[in-house]
């Protein structure tokens, strides 16, 4: 996906002012964004529901619409002022589309649709990527991208990740104990899918300098049994609950 007409559709749709630019964090969200469609774009079938969950302001959602031809986009957005920014941008989409925007959590069960066909969420904050994770597998996605943001103490599994850590003699040095305590998390994200049948890639996004959290978890619903037993005994030991 060319950067350059990522940037130009970014300003179009969402700033929409002559003789201005793009801001230092607008250029970094469109790269992102750019290497977001790119993964998409191998996957997306134009006249298939995507849904864009925790959307911000619905950045990868819309330029779906404008750069691939998408034309049936559901967003969830729980903030009114983002929402409605993903109102206004839609107006300005010069191709026809069906865009819903449902201001709710992505925790909430109806926020989603039944069956969609891609599920993406770029940035997703701390517990949502994973109310993500789950609902695209509660209702049947076929394909899901989602980058995480931050790993707060909100996010599910961080006490059994620090406990783990403890277990493991793993120090109290702030960025030893972080990159162990976030790997956990990811490892426990990646089996949870696979056990629930999802053959799941993870792999870098975009590089470090553009942002930290930067890893992308790229999974296809084919729900192969050995793979989904298999996954499932890994998940009871990481989470140390070997007797289920």
């Amino acid at each position: 996906m060319e950067l350059a007409a990522v940037e130009e559709a970014l300003h179009r749709l969402f700033i929409g002012v002559d003789g201005t630019s793009l801001r230092r964090e607008d250029l970094k969200k469109a790269c992102e964004t750019a290497a977001l469609l790119e993964q998409l774009a191998r996957i997306v079938r134009p006249d298939r529901l995507l849904v864009d969950a925790a959307a911000g302001k619905a950045y990868v959602g819309l330029l779906a619409v404008e750069l691939l031809g998408v034309t049936r986009v559901h967003v969830i957005e729980r903030e009114p002022r983002r929402a409605a920014l993903c109102r206004q941008a839609a107006a300005r989409l010069s191709r026809a589309a069906e865009v819903r925007v449902v201001e709710e959590d992505v925790a909430q069960a109806s926020a989603w649709p039944a069956s969609p066909d891609v599920v993406v969420g770029l940035h997703a904050c701390g517990a949502a990527s994973d109310a993500i994770l789950d609902a695209a597998v509660a209702v049947d996605a076929r394909y899901l991208l989602v980058v995480p943001c931050c790993y707060a103490a909100a996010v599910a599994f961080s006490p059994t990740a620090e406990a783990r850590a403890d277990a493991l003699g793993v120090p109290r040095h702030a960025e030893v104990r972080r990159r162990v305590v976030m790997s956990l998390i990811d490892a426990e994200r990646t089996l949870r899918l696979e056990a629930a049948g999802w053959e799941t890639t993870v792999a870098a996004l975009v590089p470090p300098t553009v942002t930290p959290h930067n890893l992308m978890w790229r999974a296809r619903r084919m729900r192969e049994p050995n793979r989904m037993r298999e996954a499932a005994q890994q998940l009871r030991a990481l989470r140390g609950d070997d007797s289920r």
